[in-house]
């Protein structure tokens, strides 16, 4: 058998045993080879995988919304906004922007934790070189309780700065109650 796969494996299995017993192992080797999963199929595999494993994600956050907007009467149709929505941190504020839950994508995004994030504004992630034209419109926004998409300059809790898309829908009942941010981080 000539296949450099093999043999090196082989080698490695059998660097101790005598000639006798590496031809046995050869020809068992042969025997088996078209058993072998080619490594294409594998990466097939973990794509699939990866996406199920988003797609659980995905739903789990979607009932933890689900659970919020429950208790507080949400009359929005959260389960359209989230089809309709590509994100990777998730944000709910109260009306006076206090942060009451981030998704774990928010940690991954951002490096601050959940519990960090509680009670604070999203401004904490501002800085320097966030533009004041753009706060001043998500101000006006969030005063106006009218849904809005902004990009704006971002801190990580490492100062990296990044592109943050933000898009905003206010959560109501009879009037504004909470608000739902779906971030994610652009070029």
């Amino acid at each position: 058998m000539n296949d450099p796969f093999y043999m090196s494996c082989l080698d490695i299995y059998t660097s101790y045993g005598e000639d006798s017993q590496i031809e046995k192992l050869q020809e068992a080797i042969a025997l088996s080879k078209p058993n072998v999963m080619p490594l294409l199929s594998w990466d097939i595999y973990m794509s699939h995988y990866k996406d199920k494993i988003e797609a659980s994600v995905k739903l789990a956050e979607l009932r933890q919304v689900l659970s919020f907007s429950k208790k507080f009467q949400w009359q929005n149709d959260i389960e359209t906004v989230f089809n309709k929505k590509d994100y990777e941190a998730l944000i709910i504020t109260d009306k006076n922007q206090k942060i009451i839950w981030v998704n774990n994508g928010f940690t991954e995004m951002t490096g601050y934790s959940k519990t960090f994030a509680l009670n604070k504004t999203p401004r904490f992630l501002q800085g320097e070189s966030t533009d004041n034209k753009t706060k001043s419109r998500i101000r006006e926004h969030i005063t106006k309780r009218k849904p809005f998409k902004e990009i704006l300059h971002n801190y990580k809790k490492d100062g990296t700065l990044y592109k943050c898309e933000v898009q905003v829908i206010p959560l109501y009942n009879k009037e504004t109650t909470h608000f739902i941010a779906f971030e994610k981080q652009v070029v």
